[in-house]
Order: structure tokens, then C-alpha cells, then sequence
């Protein structure tokens, strides 16, 4: 599949940004000083930004406190968290006590086979998935360890930074088809734009369900390893390239404007 420039995309009718968060908003692991005032000029031009991340929920619940976005989807589509406070939970744990054991027995038994695997430090922050640090492991290590989850009755993931253990069917773009849905009915999937930068990000690059998807550079890394890939690409990678879509964005948001005010002249 050949990924298409982001200056060949109409971007003309975007209302609503699905963003992943490492690898995607942030600059060598860190927000970068031009963050803060790109969602900003984002929000100016009225278009939302949704953080939809395989953070934990007690990281994301901090973000969306902070940043100017219009919610936040953590844990891979686990749950959605508001900067009202409230949390909803997308993805169905009738028992939350045994599913955190059920999770943490099925890290100890891929242990197990791979003895270097470490947890991540989040887990105490987490309800719907387990993670473990990606570290060095190799394509055949990721085919293996996600082989052993689907035989236990779990779906896995990865992105840049971590590797997730997870409920099936509980993935970015099943939660954020849920979120849409139920809190911005009035926007339309020709209308969101999704962005990512890594496996993890996949669901949300499936044509059927996000037809606009954008991946920064850096996707290209793993432009072998995915089912899906974005529609189109940045030049720069991480964040980076997420401002090199959101300057597009904001030019055609002022050149549509321009438009609008010559036909009320005109009128």
C-alpha cells in the first residue's frame, strides 16, 4: 500500500482530531514547548481534539484535567474520561478486582517463556489492560507473546513504548466509535480525522470505520508489522508532524473563512 502525502489530502470538513499521544503529540518522549498553543489554535478554529492513548487511566485522568482537549480514550479504548471528571468505561469487566488478577497471571505466565519481560510502572494506574515495557523485543518475541494471549482468552497490542495485554475486541477504534457516538453524535466520520504512529494505532487507520487517517513519519517504521496503515503521511516525524498537520488544518480553516466572508460581501 502506498502511503499519500498530506498535502494531497482534503481536510477541508475536519471538525474533530482522534490523536494518540507517545510517538504522536510528543517529541522525543516529551510535550515540546509549541504543545500547548497548537491545541490551542486548534480549539480557536473550533476543531476538538480527543487524546485516544494506551496510557493508563490515572495518567490520562491528569492530561485531560490540564489540556485543552475535549476528552481523552485510555487504556487502547478502555475507558473515556472527561475534564468534567467523569469516567466512562467502554469496555465490559463485570468484576474489576478479578480481572486485574486474571491480567497480572497471564504477565506471569508469558514471563514464563520470556524471563526479561518487566512490567510497566503504570500498572497501579490501571483498569482495563496490563502493560509491560516494550524494550528490545523482537518481531518474533511480539508474533509469541501475542499468540499466548489469544490462546488465554486476551487480545495484545504494542506501540513505541509499551506492550498491552487486553480484553478482546477492546481496541482505539472501537472505543472511539462508542465515544463518538454517545458524546459527538453531531460529528460524522468524514468529519474526524484519526492519528497515530504505531500498531497500537492500527484499528484506528481501518478505512471502514475512519476513512481520513493520518500517520506522522515515524509510522513508517512499522509500515511492515500492520494490517492497516493511515491514508496519509507527514514528512516530520512525532510531534512534529502532528503540527505539520494541524498549521494544514488551521490554513484551510482561515482560507475557508476568507471564502465565507467574500460571499457575504458579495451577498
Amino acid at each position: 500500500m502506498t502511503l499519500l502525502n498530506l498535502n494531497q489530502a482534503d481536510l477541508s470538513d475536519i471538525r474533530l482530531i482522534a490523536s494518540d499521544v507517545d510517538g504522536t503529540l510528543t517529541q522525543d518522549g516529551k510535550f515540546s514547548s509549541d504543545f500547548i498553543s497548537t491545541l490551542l489554535d486548534l480549539q480557536s478554529a473550533g476543531i476538538k481534539v480527543l487524546l485516544v492513548t494506551g496510557r493508563s487511566a490515572g495518567w490520562v485522568s491528569a492530561l485531560v484535567n490540564y489540556l485543552p482537549v475535549a476528552g481523552a480514550i485510555a487504556e487502547n479504548g478502555g475507558l473515556f474520561l472527561q475534564p468534567n471528571g467523569q469516567q466512562d468505561l467502554l469496555s465490559s469487566v463485570p468484576n474489576l478486582s478479578r480481572h486485574r488478577i486474571l491480567l497480572e497471571n497471564t504477565f506471569h505466565h508469558i514471563k514464563q517463556l520470556f524471563p526479561h519481560l518487566y512490567p510497566s510502572a503504570d500498572n497501579q494506574f490501571r483498569i482495563t489492560d496490563w502493560t509491560f515495557d516494550v524494550n528490545d523485543l523482537s518481531t518474533d518475541d511480539i508474533q509469541a507473546i501475542s499468540s499466548q494471549c489469544q490462546q488465554m482468552g486476551w487480545s495484545f497490542t504494542y506501540s513505541n513504548v509499551q506492550c498491552h495485554i487486553k480484553p478482546p475486541h477492546q481496541d482505539k477504534a472501537t472505543g472511539l466509535e462508542m465515544v463518538l457516538k454517545t458524546h459527538f453524535p453531531e460529528i460524522n466520520s468524514q468529519q474526524v480525522l484519526t492519528v497515530g504512529d504505531s500498531p497500537n494505532d492500527e484499528a484506528m487507520f481501518d478505512p471502514t470505520k475512519f476513512p481520513i487517517s493520518v500517520g506522522v513519519a515515524n509510522v513508517r517504521h512499522y509500515q511492515d508489522k500492520m494490517l492497516y496503515l493511515p491514508k496519509y503521511f507527514t514528512q516530520a516525524p512525532e510531534f512534529a508532524g502532528f503540527q505539520e498537520l494541524a498549521m494544514l488544518l488551521l490554513k484551510n480553516c482561515v482560507t475557508d473563512n476568507s471564502m465565507k466572508t467574500r460571499r457575504s460581501y458579495a451577498g
